[in-house]
């Protein structure tokens, strides 16, 4: 209750009866010139614009100059003028609380449910620091995640950052809906980056669910909005991740995606006069991926762990893609989903021989080691030869290895699809039991 009364006090507190006011003095494309707010303003404030009968129009300071200062509106700016007031607001401070697990808030931690809510008492900053290197905890132990497969070959662990690289209608939604219902961790927090509307209300009430839901905080920003509210959706769920992890408590965080995260920043960076380089990115997408990434996995002592999935939107597969590489570089692993895999109807569809997790060898038991390298061992025969077999040209005898591969491929593709009820010890029994009828591993 006391937590309550000073979280509302807090935010009469920061409520202004007045703000300075300027003039639209020019309209660029995207962008709004304003005249008579540069001595005030600062990078980051808000701006609202008065349509006079048409709903208002909110925006974002992009650059300050000697005489103007230039707005990034947030939607189109139809039937905005020459001469329209504009009113600046200080950017609301953002100050996550307890509360929030079991919303749906955008970036500036508003509701988008249409029910009230509290601000905590502390804000934090959006572009918080990650902790000091030296003095952060190792990776953690194996989580438990729902689904067989990363249960045993492809295994998180607590702390772990995971990069999920995939193409379009693939089921990489529904693989993150999964690991949010079903992984280990006190909270899910899950970045909604550059979605439609529709999808985000799908993905709330159809994906995760009223039981998904009950111990996840949702930060949506869809498509139509700016450049500037995309980007500030992934800093800002990173920021309501780290609020629960200095608490103590283990968080999944969830960003889908951080292709778009990036392709935000890209408008804005060329908005702002910056040269694309890396296939279309500026210099500047690098140090951006890298601290959000940074700021997730293992805490300091006495602090939780932010377990970390960062999915990847990989056109025609394509993992050297600007994006894709500077991910691979920085995650802790990385997981492949393959359309070949996905159209013979096998979910999760991951390619585990494309796919890594850097949890091992110390995620797994020596016995549980040698069972994966079995299990990769069959997979690579198989694959290598798959031509040779589909056409009719196998004949068994010829060699040992690929024999076991072909009499433990239909199971071994139907236990990688299998949803795991009896967590990390029920699915290596299971694999165990696959190779010991092929006559490798344990």
């Amino acid at each position: 209750m006391m937590k309550s009364i000073q979280a509302l006090s807090q935010e009469l507190a920061n409520t202004r009866l007045a703000a300075p006011m300027g003039r639209v003095t020019g309209i660029s494309g995207g962008e709004i010139e304003v005249s008579g707010l540069e001595s005030q303003a600062r990078i980051g404030d808000r701006l609202t614009l008065r349509r006079g009968k048409k709903d208002d129009l909110h925006g974002e300071v992009l650059a300050i100059g000697s005489d103007h200062i230039r707005m990034l509106p947030d939607t189109a700016p139809e039937r905005a003028s020459i001469g329209d007031a504009v009113l600046l607001f200080q950017t609301p401070e953002f100050a996550p609380d307890d509360s929030w697990v079991g919303r749906v808030i955008d970036p500036f931690g508003e509701p988008l449910d249409g029910k009230p809510m509290l601000r905590g008492v502390e804000s934090r900053d959006l572009m918080e620091s990650p902790p000091k290197a030296a003095a952060r905890r190792g990776l953690g132990k194996r989580l438990s995640t729902g689904l067989a497969i990363l249960n045993t070959v492809l295994p998180i662990v607590t702390g772990q950052r995971i990069g999920l690289f995939a193409g379009s209608g693939v089921g990489k939604s529904t693989l993150m809906a999964q690991l949010a219902q079903n992984m280990e961790a006190d909270v899910v927090v899950m970045a909604l980056i550059g979605e439609r509307g529709r999808e985000v209300n799908h993905f709330v009430k159809e994906v995760l669910g009223p039981e998904g839901m009950k111990r996840a905080v949702v930060v949506a920003a869809t498509s139509d909005q700016s450049a500037l509210v995309r980007r500030r959706c992934a800093w800002a769920a990173m920021s309501v991740a780290e609020h629960f992890r200095d608490q103590g408590l283990n968080v999944l965080f969830m960003a889908d995606s951080i292709t778009r995260f990036a392709e935000a920043h890209r408008e804005i960076a060329v908005a702002s006069g910056e040269a694309p380089a890396l296939r279309g990115f500026p210099p500047s997408v690098t140090p951006l991926i890298t601290g959000l990434c940074e700021r997730a996995g293992p805490g300091l002592e006495g602090q939780g762990d932010i377990t970390a999935v960062f999915s990847v939107l990989v056109a025609g597969s394509d993992m050297d893609e600007p994006i894709a590489d500077i991910l691979r570089g920085v995650l802790d692993g990385h997981i492949v989903l393959n359309r070949e895999i996905a159209e013979r109807g096998r979910f999760p569809a991951i390619d585990v021989s494309r796919s890594v997790s850097r949890s091992l060898p110390a995620a797994a038991t020596k016995e549980e080691n040698e069972m994966i390298l079995a299990v990769r061992k069959f997979l690579g025969a198989y694959e290598q030869s798959e031509v040779m077999i589909r056409a009719g040209l196998y004949s068994e005898g010829n060699d040992l290895v690929l024999d076991q591969a072909v009499k433990i491929w239909p199971e071994l593709d139907s236990f990688f699809g299998r949803n795991e009820l009896d967590g990390i010890k029920g699915s290596f029994n299971r694999l165990a039991l696959l190779l010991r009828r092929a006559g490798g591993g344990r």
